[in-house]
């Protein structure tokens, strides 16, 4: 089949279809599909998928004269149904927030943001506003201030990979009792108390500078992801009462309040410290610590006492054969 003849096929697809495809590469790409033909000239400025890449481009310059050209000769009555922004090098706040702005007043759905970026920019949380955002995927920013929140009603699904959140440190108090929670429902402690329809959250590899803690207090989150934090030596509360599913890794102080809880995945190279109340809901556990120690020993033991009424329960190989040496002494009690 001849080249010409295959352009003519393309052409004919309706825009929809054509919009679709366009989806997967980026702005760049797809506004230089308009050389192509008249059929093609103007169907970028029709796309609800907005691909902008900066490594795609040359230099900031570029990538920045592009975005302000796209952004101004789009067809404004279309609505954004996704948003992939991917910042390398040194970025522009304004730039940022320009793009964002745009995205939230044309009703964004869909939004990915990834901050490859020399030097972290800074992204307060109070430019993530609004009513029709329902998937965030946001990788490799700063905000300063945990106080400020996401107000996105219709978030459902939130995934924050190697996030840095600060909290000023005047409102933590260092001689408060590490067992009181009273203030983990507040909303200043809480960065998710706007989202009231988030159903499944991630945090991977995030960080939280200056609290005492992080809270995940939540009515109706459902699924949970806690990878590769960094708290110190601080817990992470987790009082979510609709909570189905819940997978850590890498990260060993969690204090638990999840009485619907069914499924719980931990992988971690040091034993979890476990604080929950009782978990009448629990099935399934897949406990995975890798290269345990025997003066662990007793902690896994703890651990394991807490899931004695589940259905299923996988233990690593490594974890099994601290147990045996043990066995082989006489010198391990456990019961369930």
């Amino acid at each position: 089949m001849s080249g010409t003849r295959m352009g003519d096929r393309l052409s004919s697809l309706p825009d929809d279809l054509i919009h679709k495809i366009l989806s997967f590469v980026c702005i760049k790409h797809a506004v230089q599909t308009s050389v192509l033909s008249p059929r093609w000239r103007f169907i970028w400025t029709s796309m609800p998928y907005l691909n902008f890449l900066s490594e795609d481009f040359p230099s900031l310059p570029h990538f920045a004269k592009a975005v302000t050209n796209v952004l101004s000769r789009r067809n404004d009555r279309i609505e954004v149904a996704s948003l992939t922004l991917s910042l390398h090098g040194r970025v522009s706040l304004a730039l940022v927030k320009r793009i964002l702005n745009y995205a939230f007043s044309h009703n964004v759905q869909h939004m990915t943001v990834t901050c490859l970026i020399e030097k972290k920019i800074e992204l307060p949380l109070s430019l993530f506003r609004s009513r029709s955002l329902k998937h965030l995927t946001l990788v490799g920013s700063v905000d300063r201030s945990v106080a400020s929140t996401w107000e996105l009603p219709a978030l459902t699904t939130l995934h924050l990979g190697y996030v840095t959140l600060y909290k000023d440190e005047d409102e933590d108090d260092d001689d408060e009792d590490e067992d009181e929670y009273e203030d983990e429902d507040d909303e200043d402690n809480n960065i998710f108390s706007k989202c009231p329809n988030m159903k499944s959250l991630t945090l991977d590899g995030c960080k939280i500078m200056g609290s005492n803690g992080l809270s995940i207090c939540h009515p109706q989150l459902s699924n949970l992801t806690i990878e590769n934090g960094y708290w110190g030596w601080n817990l992470v509360y987790v009082v979510v009462p609709q909570l189905k599913n819940l997978t850590i890794e890498n990260c060993d102080w969690v204090h638990l309040s999840a009485p619907d809880l069914t499924s719980f995945i931990y992988r971690s190279g040091y034993s979890l410290k476990f604080y929950t109340d009782n978990l009448p809901s629990l099935e399934e556990v897949d406990l995975c610590i890798r290269k345990p120690c025997k003066t662990e020993i007793s902690a896994i033991v703890g651990l394991l006492q807490q899931f004695h009424r589940v259905k299923y329960l996988t233990v690593n190989l490594e974890t099994i054969e601290v147990f045996g040496s043990l066995f082989e002494r006489h010198v391990l009690v456990f019961w369930c």
